[in-house]
């Protein structure tokens, strides 16, 4: 499992570390971010673009790799799901540690950095192999049913917590001092990141009708 998490820590460090060098101070869709409230709305903000995405697209669409070195959209799907729950176990570890406040002064990354840097495409990596998706949805309702147990899974556990408990832990990444907050944000933004590639995908001249 720990190898796991750092392959996939990894990954998610590329397009954070892009953020990093194109930060701004915007907030997303003009809402508030930092508070319990937004981190419930992204959640669902995220799921219900992805359901946009690929509702009604057939067996054949789903499948449909752009090239032999592509994924299709139903790796994705199997990728957003297999490391939801990798992210979700590696935050719940976070917030099993004891409070640190003091090292919050060594946050430096923002939330609506993290954001953007996890929805920029324009920098990619390879994903760990425990974490490549088989390509095994046919059909776009079982993989948004699936995604809502787990969303849901997640919610219910982070009801437990205010946001402040969330704060005043903090973790070394490999992209510098990151509280729990952020742990938790990482699950819906990388859906996020993987709807921007299933548009990617339904792009391509190639793809079914």
């Amino acid at each position: 499992m720990k190898q796991l998490i750092t392959g996939i820590l990894l990954f998610v460090a590329v397009g954070h570390t892009f953020a990093q060098r194109k930060a701004t101070t915007d907030t997303l869709a003009a809402t508030s971010v930092n508070g319990k409230e937004f981190m419930v709305s992204y959640y669902q903000q995220t799921f219900d673009a992805l359901k946009k995405s690929i509702d009604g697209l057939s067996a054949a669409q789903l499948q449909f790799k752009p090239a032999d070195d592509k994924w299709s959209i139903s790796q994705c799907l199997d990728h957003i799901l297999l490391t939801e729950k990798a992210l979700f176990d590696y935050a719940k570890q976070g917030m099993e540690k004891a409070a640190n406040p003091e090292r919050k002064k060594d946050v430096k990354v923002k939330d609506e950095e993290l954001i953007k840097g996890m929805n920029d495409r324009t920098s990619k990596a390879k994903a760990p192999e425990n974490i490549v998706g088989k390509g095994t949805y046919t059909q776009p309702a079982t993989a948004l049913a699936d995604l809502q147990k787990s969303r849901e899974t997640i919610l219910t556990y982070l009801n437990q917590f205010s946001v402040d408990d969330m704060r005043n832990r903090v973790n070394d990444s490999y992209f510098g001092p990151v509280d729990a907050y952020h742990g938790f944000l990482y699950i819906a933004a990388h859906t996020s990141r993987h709807t921007a590639q299933i548009e990617e995908i339904k792009a391509d001249p190639n793809f079914p009708k």
